[in-house]
């Protein structure tokens, strides 16, 4: 039968449930709302629109890495306690939203994501309905083909970190100092959280805030301006050297900085290693 389009916005503004899911229940139900609503309760999607104000603050990070290290995936899942992210359905529902991911290939981004009709969501859906907690995939990171892919996981399975390198030719990428480095690097990552690759990375705006707050400190001092503008710019080091990935001191090496770490691989290697990009992922964090 036909069902008017302002049946199917009823029973979603009702349930939350996908515009796609609606239709087919009222379809199935031969347009009896209330069984439209059964139908969809027993489907676990309305049961995860009406879980949906509660937070989802706890969960996992998940990781897919292939064997030659050129494409790695991380993705975030939540859920709200921990206890229910240490179960085997929400362990299952890691795998597959992997799956579903790897699936779409390049048409996974975040519309892809969050279409409440699209596959990440179904999956979702259902095991809201099995666990009885709401839950989420809030983003993932994909990287594929344009270097060497490294990742980590901390312990607790709330932080997860990608790194890919460039430089690493087929001759060297089997080395066991590739491994190390790659490694060293996103437990750096994990540990002192850049959040810039260069300082040419780091916009504009973000560096005249930092350079007026330190003028500000200097206000009463009594220096020259000139003075007052070296030391400005010797502080943004400090800046530098929180933000900056190759500014950090390495937090295997105090006496060293990442950027000494790259090159001494490099030199090892006998290869012009770089970073090209990096990503950290937080359980519970709005950004990477």
């Amino acid at each position: 039968m036909s069902i008017p389009a302002t049946e199917v916005k009823k029973l979603r503004d009702q349930t939350g449930a996908g515009m796609m899911d609606c239709k087919a229940a009222l379809e199935q139900a031969n347009g009896n709302f209330d069984e439209a609503t059964t139908i969809l309760r027993k489907k676990g999607l309305a049961t995860a629109a009406k879980r949906a104000g509660r937070s989802a603050s706890e969960g996992l990070i998940g990781r897919k890495l292939s064997a030659d290290h050129s494409t790695g995936l991380l993705v975030e899942v939540n859920c709200e306690t921990d206890f229910v992210a240490r179960t085997d359905d929400f362990q299952q529902l890691i795998t597959d939203v992997i799956a579903e991911i790897e699936k779409a290939g390049d048409r996974a981004d975040e519309a892809w994501l969050k279409d409440p009709n699209g596959p990440v969501h179904t999956r979702v859906a259902a095991t809201i309905g099995k666990l009885g907690e709401n839950m989420a995939v809030p983003r993932f990171v994909r990287y594929s083909g344009k270097g060497y892919v490294g990742q980590y996981i901390h312990q607790t399975g709330k932080i997860g970190v990608q790194v890919e390198l460039g430089g690493v030719t087929p001759a060297i990428a089997q080395r066991e100092e590739v491994a190390a480095l790659v490694k060293d690097l996103a437990m750096q990552i994990a540990a002192a959280s850049p959040g810039y690759l260069t300082r040419s990375a780091i916009p504009s705006e973000a560096l005249e805030k930092e350079r007026a707050i330190y003028r500000a400190q200097m206000e009463s001092s009594g220096k020259p301006a000139n003075v007052i503008d070296k030391i400005v710019e010797g502080k943004l080091g400090a800046y530098y050297k929180q933000f900056v990935l190759p500014d950090q001191e390495s937090i295997f090496d105090s006496k060293q900085t990442v950027a000494d770490r790259i090159a001494a691989a490099a030199k090892t290697l006998g290869a012009p290693i770089t970073v090209s990009r990096f990503v950290r992922l937080k359980v519970g964090e709005t950004s990477a």
